[in-house]
């Protein structure tokens, strides 16, 4: 009997001793030999994916947000796709190209320019205003509670979204077949399809799925004010402790949190989770310039609205607005002080009976709102080598 459990303990030791041995080759040979030296040719990509999964702050968790799983090959293909010039008609623009990761993936243009110096319709929308996709956004992800992309909500889901903008004349040009030829033209793809999707066979539904993967995969939620509010809420957020002080917060960054409170956090969301409105008009004008929403359903009461969003990184996302109109945050304040303008479709939280409020902060309200506004900035999204441009 001694001989037997000798013989079961030896047998075990080299079952656990291979499975080891065989999880370090596993670790060290993810990719074949061969195909990453082909892959270290072109990109800087570490020897294993990697971790694109988000686990939020505990004060956004207990507003029922959690990012869903993303697949970590499918996002290493994807963000090789989002940074690669090829997938435009003239070679000169990628999705980052409108999408800066240094700008919280935002551009820095009134309207964004595309492919033979032509120009979009209206201001990129930031990814890093949004702290998870994969925890609101797209009706393939969260039915029709999702939260739908552009500033005029016609695309459902994240792959709509980027193949919309790979085929815009004005952005990047191209037809579903230019955007396959020019992904198997390229040598690096092979062996990124193949552990993506099993095959090296490129498709445009493919291309689209894996550069969604990718933006599934951004999460900002790293802010001065996620890291106060962390300590001062943890899961307590329906406390109304959010207009507590918080600690870590300068006098002004306080009081500019309560205007905040009261003023903005009925549309763009007091904890800066999911917005609580889909859409709105704020008064930019008095008459329709751009339908916005109303320009794809075609009522009346959508003219003019527009996606609301977080104000996650604004302080790094300007020009603002859907038209990029305003130049600084102090002219978006003063916006809201003293100019919306009475829409026939202008948000009921922005009026007072059938006129346009008419906030008038004070110099000293404007200075707090800004820097409370700055506080949602999350640095390390901007250089996090997770959504770094990999090619060398």
């Amino acid at each position: 009997m001694k001989k037997l459990h000798l013989a079961c303990l030896f047998l075990g030791t080299l079952i656990l001793a291979a499975a080891c041995k065989r999880d370090t080759d596993f670790n060290y040979y993810y990719y074949e030999p061969a195909d990453f030296a082909l892959l270290s040719q072109y990109l800087n990509l570490p020897d294993r994916p990697e971790n694109y999964q988000s686990t939020l702050p505990k004060h956004l968790q207990s507003l029922g947000l959690a990012a869903r799983p993303v697949d970590y090959d499918k996002a290493t293909l994807g963000r090789v796709l989002f940074y690669d010039k090829n997938l435009s008609k003239d070679g000169t623009i990628s999705c980052a190209s409108c999408h800066k990761q240094e700008l919280a993936f935002s551009d820095d243009k009134k309207v964004s320019a595309g492919v033979f110096g032509l120009t979009g319709d209206r201001n990129s929308i930031a990814l890093g205003s949004v702290l998870s996709f994969s925890a609101y956004y797209g009706t393939d992800l969260f039915g029709p509670s999702g939260v739908p992309f552009f500033w005029d909500n016609r695309a459902n889901t994240a792959a709509e979204q980027n193949l919309a903008s790979m085929t815009n004349p004005n952005e990047m040009g191209m037809s579903h077949t230019d955007i396959v030829n020019a992904v198997q033209t390229q040598p690096y793809y092979e062996p990124l399809f193949r552990m993506a999707f099993g095959s090296n066979q490129v498709t445009q539904a493919r291309v689209s799925e894996a550069i969604a993967e990718f933006v599934n995969g951004i999460g900002s939620y790293k802010s001065k004010f996620d890291s106060e509010a962390e300590k001062t809420l943890g899961y307590n957020t329906y406390s109304n402790l959010e207009r507590n002080n918080f600690s870590g917060f300068s006098a002004a960054e306080n009081r500019g949190k309560l205007i905040y409170l009261d003023n903005c956090a009925s549309c763009h969301s007091p904890l800066q989770g999911r917005p609580e409105k889909m859409k709105a008009n704020n008064g930019l004008d008095a008459a329709t310039v751009d339908a916005g929403v109303g320009g794809v359903t075609n009522q009346a009461n959508d003219m003019a609205q527009f996606k609301v969003p977080t104000l996650r990184n604004i302080e790094l996302t300007g020009p603002y607005m859907h038209d990029g109109r305003f130049a600084t945050l102090e002219e978006v304040v003063e916006h809201y002080s003293t100019g919306i303008q009475n829409h026939p479709n202008l948000s009921p939280e922005l009026k007072y009976g059938y006129q346009p409020k008419k906030l008038n902060f004070s110099a000293q309200d404007k200075s707090d709102l800004v820097a409370f506004l700055k506080t949602l900035t999350d640095q390390e999204l901007r250089t996090d080598k997770r959504y770094a441009n990999p090619f060398k």
